[in-house]
């Protein structure tokens, strides 16, 4: 279980907008410590559940199956286990495969398509862990072939968001860490 020092407001004393989002993450994840915590700043929590997620991640001009690859590349490689009880079954329900989710760390060679695999590319240059990320002009190639520049904003724009708010989470202890997981308490 999450053990932050910030104060976490209850079930029972959330607002009821914010009741159905603390019992799906209490169900998928059985950790609805951001909910509770988050609740005490209503508006970014609407920010991120409304704005961000109902309007962006699942909204949007790219379609959801390449924003829920890339959350769950994202999950992975940050280690966030929280994030990952939630993003698997997300990304399954989207249409990415077992063996694809399976295949995450290698997918150059994996059973991805092309657009998969450079939004992939694309993610592996967002990752808070490589510091020498860069959408050069091969890379960006890869990208034009599938996506309009605003798409590959808009994919790294929701990237950018899924990143800091992990590293947030990370820094005030609202999630479970992967052992393998680089932030935090796990950092060498």
């Amino acid at each position: 279980m999450a053990d932050t020092s910030l104060a976490r407001i209850p079930r029972d004393q959330l607002p009821a907008e914010f009741q159905p989002a603390w019992d799906a993450l209490n169900g998928l994840t059985g950790e609805p410590t951001f909910v509770e915590v988050f609740a005490q700043a209503p508006e970014v929590l609407r920010f991120v559940m409304n704005d961000f997620y109902m309007k962006l991640f699942f909204g949007g001009a790219v379609d959801n199956h390449y924003k829920q690859l890339v959350r769950l590349k994202l999950s992975l490689v940050h280690g966030c286990r929280t994030c990952n009880k939630q993003n698997i079954p997300g990304a399954l329900e989207a249409g990415i495969t077992q063996a694809q989710v399976d295949a995450m760390d290698d997918y150059e060679h994996g059973p991805f398509t092309d657009a998969e695999k450079a939004v992939l590319e694309f993610a592996d240059q967002m990752v808070l862990t490589n510091m020498a990320g860069d959408v050069n002009a091969e890379r960006y190639a890869r990208l034009a072939a599938h996506f309009s520049d605003a798409q590959i904003c808009e994919l790294g724009t929701v990237m950018a968001i899924i990143a800091g708010m992990a590293k947030l989470s990370f820094i005030l202890h609202l999630v479970e860490r992967e052992d393998y997981c680089p932030f935090g308490a796990n950092a060498a």
